[in-house]
């Protein structure tokens, strides 16, 4: 049988194990320690000098938190992009809230500001006022960040940022990660960066940072004795696997440069096809976690998902859009029927940073049958 190609595998850049080895000679094996401390002060300095990071266990306990910090409590409503992944809509439910979905624009393949603001005056005809915005940078490309700010700006409406495929994307020059009133990243084992797993919650402010941590590390209050006045959580990450962000921060430009050159070869080397490809818009510049082809239809894209298969390629489905899950059928959502064809003609290619040459020509050999 042919070597399996991974859709995204964990890349180590040669450094990783003295971070972890650190924390091994010196006993820091806890949510706590040097390479914690150090981990965020790189990711603060890589974002820009107002940025303050806390690292968590996931992305997903970063939107949980995140929540929590906006208010968000049961019976309330938050406006989330339903083309995403089930952990960017799953911490709504956490808090009791209910998540409102908002369909996605062609050109970014992200929150439609259109739905959005439909979905907006019709929660506020109806009395109902959205506590949140949970908007995404999906596959590293940056949704449009000028007319969502815009709107929460217009209807006072936070923005969650979820930026846990987006880092080392910007639009005009600023990191994503930067752009919503807080904002997460993910470090899980399929990221352009990993920490095996991970996450991290970006605030603009030190008190919602050490708020976070507060909450992050079982809300004990400050007292001799374990005291609790409000419900904590156990969502801090350690200091052994903060020691692999340390060494894996250190080549995430490599990484990006990586993938970047995976997309632009698959575009090249398949110009005389049908298929499409997500293209930046103006002042855009994604990381190309992923990259991802249109084709033009159903049938044609289940024949080349398994003749991947067939190969011993992964590929995948781009994103079950939510309110197509059968957990959220009952939601309310606007929509435009984009995130559907998405879903039905899309597809994710093999985008790792590791993926050799020969692989990539692998890949392209099974597209270009079709």
């Amino acid at each position: 049988m042919k070597n399996k190609i991974w859709l995204s595998s964990p890349h180590m850049g040669g450094s990783e194990q003295k971070y972890v080895q650190e924390a091994f000679d010196t006993n820091w094996v806890a949510p706590l320690g040097p390479n914690v401390n150090e981990f965020e002060n790189s990711l603060e300095n890589y974002l820009n000098k107002d940025s303050h990071v806390a690292a968590l266990s996931s992305g997903t306990a970063a939107i949980h938190l995140a929540l929590i910090l906006l208010g968000v409590s049961k019976g309330d409503e938050v406006l989330c992009q339903s083309f995403t992944f089930s952990a960017s809509a799953n911490p709504i439910v956490y808090q009791g809230a209910t998540p409102v979905f908002i369909d996605s624009e062609m050109e970014t393949w992200n929150m439609c500001p259109e739905q959005l603001e439909i979905a907006i005056l019709h929660r506020l005809k109806h009395g109902k006022k959205p506590k949140a915005i949970i908007a995404v940078h999906l596959y590293g490309m940056p949704y449009n960040v000028a007319k969502i700010s815009e709107l929460s700006k217009k209807y006072e409406i936070p923005i969650i940022e979820d930026s846990a495929e987006a880092l080392g994307s910007s639009v005009n020059n600023r990191k994503c990660g930067t752009f919503g009133d807080l904002s997460i990243l993910s470090f899980n084992g399929n990221k352009i960066i990993t920490t095996s797993g991970g996450g991290a919650l970006i605030s603009k402010n030190k008190k919602d940072k050490e708020e976070v941590i507060f909450l992050a590390t079982q809300a004990r209050d400050n007292a001799p004795h374990y005291q609790h006045s409000q419900i904590g959580y156990n969502y801090r990450m350690s200091n052994i696997v903060a020691g692999i962000g340390r060494g894996q921060l250190e080549v995430l430009e490599n990484r990006v440069v990586a993938r970047r050159s995976n997309f632009d070869f698959y575009k090249v080397n398949t110009k005389n096809s049908d298929f499409k490809f997500l293209e930046e818009p103006n002042g855009c510049y994604s990381n190309r976690w992923l990259s991802c082809i249109l084709t033009p239809s159903f049938k044609i894209r289940e024949k080349i998902r398994l003749s991947f298969e067939k190969e011993n390629i992964e590929s995948r489905p781009l994103w079950k859009p939510m309110h197509l899950q059968p957990i959220f059928k009952n939601c309310l959502s606007f929509l435009n029927g984009n995130s559907e064809q998405l879903f039905n003609t899309g597809l994710c290619l093999p985008s790792g940073s590791n993926i050799t040459k020969n692989e990539l020509h692998r890949i392209v050999g099974v597209l270009n049958y079709f």
